[in-house]
């Protein structure tokens, strides 16, 4: 173990606060280290392994693809990319198409050079964002963040984004402003507290934005896949977006990116491209993440187990109220505010040393984002081990 962590040390570019713990396998919830101690994970590689660990029937359809065809041009026909599309527009019940790529931020440098596309005959191409938003870490999508300390270093960055501290901000920006052509947002902000948006708001946002040909991104790449307790949280707040950037959740692990729209003839031969993006590979993983939570879902146990999360941590963050404030965000994208961020590093060193995995979020937020096949014990033993955290530094304070 030493050797193997010199050797990240010494060959590894550090961009990463590493945690040098070395897990070695895992099973849905339950993540086994190398001392064969076992940890509660509501992280999920921060809303990646929506199946959990060692899923078996994920396993089986990465091995069976594997023995095939990995990975070919999308010059060619890909079997699994076209079911994948299909089953994301049918469950979605939105009239779109897809485009695949790898990772979150390439699903919104999509949905960023298709909103440009569309503006381009009216010489509209500013895009809004909404204050504490992530988009990714691109050049692009790095500017599209509405957090300054994210632009640091960088300069210069394309022109054309526009930030507002909220929903209402952003409609009158639009009217003030020329040739802003979309608003992006996500709905339940991921890096910006675990912040839920009025529904309320959203619908006026979309109203806004067909009544005066302005395109509505929503960045689902968190909240994407069931992660809200529908497919989509856009179906949640009951709204028709024109573009929804997927990852994360879809391919349970392996990567892949995903941007819907239903602005189906912007694009033409030659607009747009990735060479591994929905490849045999990622989009054999993607279609059976979507079947299992699907069936999941029909179940009626995805429902059930939000509920008992829920009930869980309403009940953690009343019986400590001298280190939370309040509970937000949706399903199984959830955070608990903390008094300030001193607070919130200690209960995730606490936490860890109870073997539980949680994360941080913004606005000195406790981040928890569970498998979405979380189990009912699982989710019992993860809040024993957050309380036994919390009641050390009850007694500190």
């Amino acid at each position: 173990m030493d050797n193997l962590e010199q050797i990240d040390k010494d060959y590894i570019l550090h961009t990463y606060n590493r945690d040098y713990t070395h897990f070695t396998h895992g099973e849905n919830a339950k993540l086994y280290d190398i001392n064969k101690e076992m940890y509660i994970d509501f992280t999920s590689g921060i809303g990646v392994n929506s199946l959990g660990h060692n899923n078996k029937s994920l396993v089986e359809a990465i091995s069976n693809q594997a023995s095939k065809i990995l990975h070919l041009s999308n010059i060619f026909l890909i079997e699994s990319q076209a079911k994948l599309a299909k089953k994301l527009v049918e469950l979605s019940m939105y009239k779109m198409r897809v485009f695949f790529s790898n990772s979150g931020l390439e699903a919104n440098e999509c949905a960023i050079k298709i909103a440009r596309k569309y503006g381009e005959s009216s010489n509209r191409f500013k895009i809004i964002t909404l204050k504490n938003s992530f988009h990714g870490r691109s050049i692009a999508t790095l500017k599209a963040c509405a957090q300054d300390k994210m632009h640091k270093h960088f300069a210069p960055f394309p022109e054309g984004f526009l930030y507002a501290e909220n929903i209402n901000e952003a409609i009158k920006m639009a009217k003030e402003r020329k040739r802003v052509i979309a608003i992006m947002l996500e709905l339940i902000q991921g890096e910006g507290g675990v912040y839920a948006m009025p529904k309320d708001e959203v619908k006026s946002l979309e109203s806004f934005c067909k009544n005066n040909d302005i395109l509505l991104i929503i960045d689902e790449v968190q909240s994407g896949i069931y992660r809200s307790g529908e497919l989509l949280a856009s179906n949640l707040y009951e709204i028709s977006p024109d573009i929804i950037t997927l990852a994360k959740g879809l391919g349970g692990g392996v990567p892949i990116g995903a941007t819907m729209t239903d602005k189906i003839d912007i694009f033409e031969v030659g607009d747009h491209g990735s060479t591994f993006g929905g490849n045999f590979l990622a989009s054999t993983a993607g279609l059976c993440v979507l079947e299992t939570l699907e069936s999941f879902k029909k179940s009626n146990e995805l429902d059930s187990n939000i509920h008992y999360f829920s009930k869980q941590l309403e009940k953690i963050c009343k019986n400590n109220q001298k280190i939370f404030i309040d509970v937000s965000g949706i399903g199984f994208m959830r955070g608990i505010k903390t008094k300030d961020e001193n607070l919130l590093a200690m209960i995730i060193k606490k936490a860890k040393k109870h073997h539980l995995l949680v994360l941080k979020s913004g606005n000195a937020t406790l981040r928890l984002l569970p498998p979405i096949t979380i189990t009912k014990d699982e989710i019992n033993q993860g809040f024993i081990r957050l309380q036994n955290a919390l009641d050390e530094i009850n007694a500190e304070l």
